[in-house]
């Protein structure tokens, strides 16, 4: 009975499990994500993440630790190199687990294992995000807020077409007065310019008759 004993023994014998988890976590290291079955990835995570704190440390000591699991130098310098920089500011939990649904032909378990830090669609600064705090936001609040600005906005369009259509009121009366004033002011001049040119139209008139009368005789003589 296997009562108190968390390994998952993957169906291996010790050493053949070693080099499976060993193998899996430098590709994971390298690749930054892979598929695999979904118990595998549970154990890989138990296998890594410890190496991924290590290696926020660069030491000779810790180095050779990696190297001890790893078994692979190009795995160790882009663990201390690439992946320890993204996940300094991560206080643990630097793999994702992705469940793919089952396999075809046996129907096992398949997961995505990938890198938190890694993952530009979930974090596009990892290392900003990573300590930032989310702010919650309530629904009620804002679209409260958003009809009291409607209204507001509405309020001012209303004012601001009733002054307009006092302004042209004002003008268009004022332009009324003005024509009427012009009018009345014309009316008067027209008629004492006719009242002051009737009598010189008179004399005028008489002038002409006498001279045609004194024509006239002249032509009798």
């Amino acid at each position: 009975m296997r009562h108190r004993n968390k390994l998952n023994h993957l169906g291996r014998k010790a050493e053949h499990r070693k080099a499976l988890m060993s193998n899996l976590a430098v590709a994971l290291i390298m690749h930054k994500r892979i598929k695999t079955t979904l118990p595998k990835a549970k154990e890989l995570r138990r296998f890594v993440e410890p190496l991924i704190t290590r290696a926020k440390e660069d030491t000779t000591h810790n180095r050779r630790i990696a190297f001890r699991y790893l078994r692979n130098k190009y795995a160790v310098t882009e663990l201390f190199h690439e992946v320890a920089k993204k996940a300094e500011n991560r206080p643990g939990g630097y793999t994702r687990i992705l469940k793919l649904g089952p396999r075809e032909g046996d129907g096992a378990e398949m997961a995505l294992i990938e890198l938190v830090d890694f993952n530009e669609v979930y974090t596009q600064n990892p290392s900003e995000t990573a300590g930032a705090k989310k702010r919650r936001v309530r629904r009620g609040g804002s679209k409260k807020k958003s009809q009291v600005e409607e209204q507001a906005v509405t309020e001012e369009t209303v004012e601001e077409t009733v002054e307009e259509q006092t302004q042209t009121d004002e003008i268009t009366e004022t332009q009324e007065t003005e024509i009427e004033e012009k009018t009345e002011q014309k009316q008067p001049e027209e008629i004492t310019e006719r009242q002051e040119n009737t009598p010189e139209v008179e004399e005028k008139a008489e002038e002409e008759n006498k001279e045609s009368d004194q024509e006239t005789k002249e032509d009798v003589e």
